[in-house]
């Protein structure tokens, strides 16, 4: 028994050294540009298709990219053509360096995301809906794994794959108006984008087995009192009041260092997943990465000289 602590304790070396070999690994080169101070200002629309309406805001919102999802006659709820439009989006912004924040918004009033398009899904032969879930969870995966800030902007109805697009952005807003619920159970099946997961370590478990046995919805309220947005706001008359304050945070995080946010973001996902002495290690190996940046000292020489820095991602 005693020759078996110190391996053991190798292992979790090996594994705790793996971890940080991945982490350095994903951070890789940087070259974000830096976006200058933010005010409103939008963009022309670049469309990748009708069903999803890609924006890469300008002037002083320079780096705010929009997704916005445009899917009126289901509810933008989620068909083959929206996750292929999806997967070809992030796989696009996840290269773009000079990407600083994306928001995930609806462009429908009053719902957000409805789910699985379950009148496409009721076409399908039963060996068709596995792998289509799987891309479903695959894309959204995408989304979580993407390293610079998400918001997800709730301003009407999030059901079913809809919230669990969602919880994958790292901060969700949402007008008090909203509905919110993963209610798979009431089709005899269960979350599969990621929502088993995703929401207990969002909510806690006893709650989210509680709203997932349930197929519990929850207003903007309620959604906020149990943790699972950040913020909720009363609806405006145009009904974009959770666009709106996602446009607000978005253009808070501008001024800040692309590489520190880049490499914030990969020290809390990631140290989240494990325990703590690993993921101090982990945070760490993050920090290290930011002591070599001239980014780094030009936050030290513009704080000396009392003027904003001018970040260049580098």
């Amino acid at each position: 028994m005693a020759a078996a602590a110190p391996g053991a304790l190798g292992a979790l070396r090996v594994g705790r050294a793996r971890l940080l070999a991945s982490c350095c690994t994903r951070l890789g080169p940087s070259a974000w540009v830096r976006g200058p101070a933010p005010r409103r200002g939008y963009s022309s629309e670049v469309k990748t298709d009708d069903e999803l309406r890609v924006r890469h805001l300008e002037e002083e919102n320079r780096g705010i990219v929009v997704l916005g999802i445009n899917r009126a006659y289901g509810k933008n709820s989620l068909s083959k053509n929206l996750i292929k439009m999806l997967s070809k989006a992030v796989d696009a912004l996840k290269s773009d360096k000079k990407v600083r924040t994306i928001i995930i918004r609806s462009e429908v009033p009053g719902v957000f995301c409805s789910g699985a398009d379950l009148k496409e899904r009721a076409k399908m032969h039963s060996s068709e809906v596995g792998p289509f879930v799987s891309k479903i969870r695959a894309v959204i995966n995408d989304i979580a794994n993407l390293p610079v800030p998400t918001i997800a902007a709730i301003d009407g109805l999030a059901l079913g794959g809809g919230l669990e697009l969602a919880l994958a952005c790292d901060i969700r807003v949402a007008a008090s108006s909203a509905k919110m619920g993963l209610v798979e159970t009431k089709l005899a099946i269960i979350p599969g984008g990621g929502g088993t997961q995703r929401l207990p370590r969002a909510i806690g478990m006893s709650l989210a087995k509680e709203l997932i046995f349930s197929a519990r919805v929850l207003d903007g309220q309620e959604a906020k009192a149990v943790g699972l947005i950040s913020h909720v706001l009363e609806q405006n008359q145009e009904g974009d009041a959770a666009y709106r304050k996602a446009l607000d945070l978005a253009r808070e995080f501008l001024p800040q260092g692309p590489v520190a946010m880049r490499v914030a973001k990969l020290a809390i996902n990631q140290g989240m997943e494990v325990d703590l002495v690993t993921g101090l290690a982990i945070e760490e190996a993050c920090y290290a990465q930011t002591i070599s940046t001239k980014d780094r000292l030009e936050g030290l020489l513009a704080f000396k000289e009392k003027r904003p820095p001018r970040y260049k991602g580098e």
